[in-house]
């Protein structure tokens, strides 16, 4: 396992190198917005992998309910989690890229906003499970879990069911886009790159919880054993 964990760590490094040479160096500027559109290189794999976490938390959630497996819920806890970092840099990194572009950092439209509730949909979710006492509740985080999968479909879809400041997918109209090919070659290693990073990061978290699980699990049943000596004396 760890040499595993240590070849997939080496290719995510190896592909974020070639990303980040990708993105700087490889990528022509654009002509209309200059050196900051190279932010694009980074904010929308980003949000990519935003949104794979959100749902694959939402199905975990309801996979807990029914088996109740603490490995489960360890993923959920980690696709959160995650989710809620890569959603953190989409939304500083869009004001950053929006401001010389829009002239302004912020507005209220469909894509923004929900997007901000989105974050703290999660960010309420990761609150409740650190706050519950007795363990997490997992009829609560499930409830949680709901509400952000559905607003993480709104925010992918957004941009298509309403007028948004925020503009339409670059690449939707595939090799007939009239993208430049250097582009798009930048974008692809970088949502690939991202996406090995998101998954890096699931795994390291994930095994980090199934340790804490395990060591809760251990300090009970030795709890329980000292209880059960002690009312036996």
């Amino acid at each position: 396992m760890k040499s595993k964990f240590a070849i997939f760590a080496l290719l995510t490094f190896v592909l974020l190198s070639w990303g980040l040479y990708q993105a700087l160096v490889g990528a022509p500027t654009e002509a209309t917005m200059g050196q900051v559109q190279r932010i694009f290189y980074y904010h929308v794999p980003n949000a990519w992998v935003m949104e794979l976490c959100f749902p694959l938390n939402f199905l975990a959630s309801i996979i807990y309910l029914v088996n109740r497996k603490a490995a489960i819920d360890a993923f959920a806890v980690a696709t959160a989690e995650v989710g809620v970092v890569f959603c953190t840099v989409v939304l500083l990194t869009g004001p950053i890229w929006a401001r010389p572009v829009w002239g302004i950092w912020w507005t209220w439209d469909a894509r923004l906003t929900s997007t901000l509730v989105l974050w703290l949909i999660y960010v309420g979710y990761l609150m409740l499970r650190k706050l519950s006492t007795g363990g997490p509740n997992p009829v609560l985080a499930a409830s949680f879990a709901i509400f952000g999968c559905i607003d993480a479909v709104f925010v992918f879809m957004a941009i298509r069911w309403f007028r948004t400041q925020h503009p339409k997918p670059v690449f939707a109209g595939g090799a007939d886009s009239g993208i430049d090919p250097r582009m798009m070659h930048a974008f692809l290693i970088n949502l690939l790159a991202f996406t090995c990073y998101g998954a890096l990061l699931v795994w390291i978290r994930y095994s980090l919880e199934r340790t804490r699980q395990k060591v809760d699990e251990a300090h009970a049943m030795k709890s329980l054993l000292h209880q059960e000596a002690r009312s036996s004396r």
